[in-house]
């Protein structure tokens, strides 16, 4: 395993981060209890200590599932990361969004079903346009001051939002939101143009969700909607990873992968993993197969004309991810 610092903040994390949206019993191709145990834990012996989940998934089985699977270990040797934003009560409309209400209680919530008294990184899940930023961040601000967060990071969102959410956090002398996770891979490059330069300008880290396009970037797209997950995620609908160049791109995965004798998927992580400005992809997965394959995916050297070659065929697409 290598090890990366996460943004500016000098922890350290593995530069895999294991997703656990896959835990619970959300959608039918995810994990249950002891799946997502076994996943975690062979996760640990491979070397990865950076473990992402959020308060919605499976409404809060995630969470739950996680912090009894690291029960076992030395948790000051993982680097658990959570969000809130989504809602988790339909009849309770304080139970979402970013009020210092939703964050007070949905965090406590998180630790108690984490089983921590710290979270090492608390992430806006989305923007709240109903929510003042300073409202949000000076109830962040005061949650790492009660010793309840380490750090705080965001989600997706437009730049100008990002920006606006920085420049506060300067002019109030509040915490600053020390990582992006933001929707980024060879199918989806429309960060490039705002968001990631702004991270890099302020030395935020960068963890993408959704690295491998929902499973694009692991089987020729004529094969995608043969799994189950490819039959029943309803965001492959939304999402147009294959408009525009992205079925050339899926081909170019294929040859490459041939070429050098490892999979799609690898190829595709190792393609984000050489990317300067990219600290630690979040990796969702329900195999401890491919799991192992994108560890293995730190060692593919890809050439500036394999990089080159891989993105040629990328055109504009519609921005996806948030709103």
């Amino acid at each position: 395993m290598e090890y990366t610092t996460l943004g500016s903040t000098g922890m350290e994390v593995s530069r895999i981060g294991l997703g656990c949206m896959s835990f619970g019993s959300g959608r039918e191709w995810m994990l249950d209890r002891e799946e997502g145990t076994e996943l975690i834990e062979r996760a640990i012996d491979l070397g990865i200590n950076f473990f992402d989940t959020a308060n919605v998934y499976s409404t809060g089985e995630s969470e739950e599932i996680l912090g009894d699977a690291l029960e076992g270990y030395d948790r000051d040797a993982q680097v658990v990361a959570t969000k809130v934003y989504a809602e988790m009560d339909p009849d309770n409309p304080n139970a979402s969004g970013l009020s210092r209400k939703a964050i007070e209680q949905e965090l406590e919530a998180s630790l108690d079903r984490l089983g921590l008294e710290t979270v090492d990184l608390y992430q806006t899940h989305r923007w709240d346009y109903d929510t003042p930023i300073d409202e949000t961040l000076r109830a962040l601000d005061d949650a790492v001051r009660r010793g309840k967060v380490r750090y705080v990071g965001t989600s997706s969102m437009w730049a100008h939002q990002f920006a606006e959410a920085v420049q506060t956090s300067d002019r109030l002398d509040l915490e600053r939101f020390a990582t992006m996770q933001n929707h980024y891979n060879l199918f989806y490059r429309e960060e490039e143009r705002e968001m990631l330069p702004l991270c890099e300008k302020e030395g935020v880290g960068v963890i993408p969700w959704s690295p491998l396009a929902r499973g694009v970037g692991t089987r020729p797209h004529d094969q995608i909607e043969s799994t189950t997950r490819g039959q029943t995620d309803q965001y492959l609908e939304q999402i147009p990873y294959l408009e525009g160049g992205g079925e050339e791109i899926n081909e170019r995965v294929q040859e490459l992968a041939a070429e050098k004798g490892v999979t799609m998927a690898q190829i595709s992580l190792a393609w984000l993993l050489h990317k300067d400005w990219v600290d630690a992809p979040i990796v969702g997965t329900t195999s401890v197969e491919h799991l192992e394959e994108a560890v293995e995916a730190l060692d593919v050297d890809l050439t500036a004309s394999d990089v080159a070659y891989l993105e040629e065929p990328y055109e504009p697409l519609p921005i996806a991810g948030h709103e």
